[in-house]
């Protein structure tokens, strides 16, 4: 890979470390790339919490970079992960939906900003420390195959990539488990070698979704009711972007039975409860819809979906019925199946696509 070019971005971690080093090795002329994407005045706050995106990631990226003889720059993506990223976060919430912000930064940050950016100071590709594998398949589309690791496996938060970002991007690291990285890193004397991984969502490092919505919109939460499926006010909830699909603990209500989140009412301000068994649907409806295995779906296909991180892959039946829309349907039904979330597909070990649930049974129901 001599004379091609390459710009890794570098969060400070173990993994995209490791991603420098492997394309180096290879032969690739690498470069880091922190992307500076907190705001001025957070600066303190994710400075003190940590987290990928920290004033620290640029100083361990740095001391990376020089360990392994690459340059390392820092670039602002602030205002773009503002508004595709921070900004989406939380009208979501205030709509009731539960988002996923890893998913939008990867999408609208990490490739579609970073990847211009890399092209124009003469970049071939852009490399990140996913646990994720790109192939090309033999109908000639490019795609994105699990990690040979299941347990880290990734490609839940990429299969929003189009054809022309997979050409120009490389994943090192998803043919490698968790634990031969930490073992390369040590090696090869990287400092980062047993840096934890980051857990929450880098933006909000104390986990404070209450303080982070409030100072994003400059609104206390507005408190309501906590209703049941007639209607019935069984209490009083703190602001529906406290509550999520599913959720059973932080409540603060004294029931003679177990109740859990079923659906979030954000024009009545309501949180709708109900029993675990009232959790569970079989079909959705998804929008922003994005194939990487195939152009488009031709009348049923039988795939695995998931609908969150953690959730298994389960059998199900897609069919596009219109260019941007999908219609899944679970042999089984699934657990707090959640609008705002995405439904990723697979065939075997291939992503086949994606896109944003917008309307569930339970939703429905709930209405």
């Amino acid at each position: 890979m001599k004379n091609k070019k390459v710009v890794v971005g570098m969060s400070g971690g173990v993994d995209s470390s490791v991603a420098a080093y492997l394309l180096k090795k290879e032969g690739y002329d690498v470069i880091g790339v922190t992307m500076e994407i907190w705001k001025k005045d957070a600066t303190e706050v994710v400075e003190n919490e940590g987290g990928c995106c920290g004033i620290t990631a640029v100083d361990d990226a740095r001391r990376v970079a020089q360990k392994l003889g690459i340059p390392h720059y820092v670039m602002n993506f602030r205002d773009i992960f503002q508004e595709k990223v921070i900004d989406y976060f939380v009208k979501e919430y205030q709509l009731g939906h539960t988002p996923n912000p890893c998913i939008a930064c990867n999408r609208y940050v990490k490739w579609e900003a970073l990847l211009q950016r890399s092209l124009e100071i003469g970049a071939d590709y852009i490399a990140t420390g996913h646990y994720a594998r790109i192939a090309q398949l033999e109908n000639g589309r490019y795609a994105i195959q699990n990690s040979v690791t299941a347990r880290k496996d990734q490609t839940y938060a990429l299969y929003n990539l189009t054809q022309w970002q997979l050409e120009h991007t490389l994943m090192p690291v998803g043919a490698y488990h968790k634990e031969e990285i930490r073992k390369i890193a040590a090696r090869e004397g990287l400092f980062v070698a047993n840096k934890p991984d980051s857990q929450e969502i880098c933006f909000i490092p104390d986990n404070n979704y209450k303080r982070f919505l409030e100072e994003e919109t400059g609104k206390k939460s507005v408190p309501g009711n906590f209703v049941d499926a007639s209607g019935k006010v069984l209490g009083q909830h703190k602001g529906i972007t406290h509550y999520t699909i599913g959720q059973r603990k932080g409540l603060g209500l004294a029931l003679k039975e177990s109740m859990y989140v079923v659906a979030v009412d954000p024009v009545k301000n309501q949180v709708i409860l109900g029993r675990n068994e009232d959790l569970f649907s079989r079909e959705l409806i998804a929008n922003d819809v994005n194939l990487i295995s195939v152009d488009h779906i031709e009348g049923e296909m039988r795939v695995k979906a998931k609908v969150r991180y953690r959730h298994e892959e389960q059998w199900a039946t897609v069919t596009q019925p219109e260019p941007d829309k999908i219609r899944v349907v679970f042999d089984e039904p699934q657990r707090a199946i959640t609008c705002g979330q995405a439904v990723v597909l697979y065939e075997g070990d291939v992503v086949v696509g994606g896109a944003t649930i917008i309307e569930t049974e339970i939703a429905k129901r709930y209405s």
